[in-house]
C-alpha cells in the first residue's frame, strides 16, 4: 500500500469515513468482491471461455482488499486524475482507470447489500413522497436552464428567475 494512514484523522481525510467503518466497510466489500469472482468465473465456464480460478495468475499492485478499498474510496474523496492516481499507488495510468471502472460496480453492489445508500431514483411522485414522509424541510438543487420567454404577462413573471436577459426556469417541486 503506498499511502501509508497514521490515524483516525487522515483516514477521513483520505477517505471520508472512519477507521472503525472502514474496517466493516472492508469485510462486506471482500465479500462482494469474491463473489463477483466466482460469478464471472462461472460465467466464462458457461460460455467456454478460458478463465483461471478466481485467485489465480499474476497478483496486482493493490493485492488485499483494504488497498483496493483505500484506491477506490480515495479516488472517491480527492477525485484525482488517473495520472495522479498511478503515481499515488504505483500503477499506471490505464492500470488505475482499469480498477476503478471495475471496483465501482462492486462497491456499489456492497453499499447496496449493506442497506447505507439513499434513494436516487423514484419511478412515482408517490413514492418519492412516502421516501420522505418525517422531513419538514427539503431542499432541492436545481438547474436552470434556457427558455423562450413567453408573451403573455402572467407567465413572464411566472418564469422570472430574477436575472436579467436571460429568461431561465427551475424545475419545481411541491410536496402536499
Amino acid at each position: 500500500m503506498i499511502l501509508e494512514i497514521k490515524d483516525d484523522r487522515q483516514m477521513r481525510a483520505l477517505t471520508g469515513i472512519p477507521g472503525e467503518k472502514f474496517d466493516v466497510l472492508e469485510s462486506a466489500f471482500a465479500e462482494t468482491y469474491h463473489k463477483e469472482q466466482q460469478r464471472v468465473y462461472e460465467e466464462g465456464l458457461a460460455t467456454g471461455k478460458r478463465q483461471r480460478k478466481p485467485g489465480g495468475g499474476r497478483k496486482g499492485l493493490l493485492p488485499s482488499m483494504r488497498d483496493k478499498l483505500l484506491f477506490l474510496l480515495y479516488y472517491l474523496k480527492v477525485y484525482p486524475t488517473f495520472d495522479v492516481m498511478g503515481v499515488q499507488f504505483g500503477i499506471s495510468r490505464s492500470k488505475a482507470c482499469e480498477n476503478v471502472h471495475k471496483l465501482m460496480p462492486i462497491l456499489y453492489e456492497t453499499l447496496v447489500h449493506m442497506d447505507v445508500l439513499p434513494y436516487r431514483e423514484f419511478s412515482s411522485v408517490e413514492e418519492f413522497i412516502i421516501a420522505c414522509q418525517g422531513i419538514e424541510k427539503l431542499l432541492i438543487d436545481v438547474t436552470e436552464r434556457l427558455h423562450r420567454r413567453p408573451q403573455n404577462d402572467n407567465q413572464q413573471s411566472e418564469m422570472y428567475s430574477g436575472k436579467k436577459r436571460n429568461i431561465l426556469s427551475k424545475t419545481r417541486l411541491s410536496l402536499p
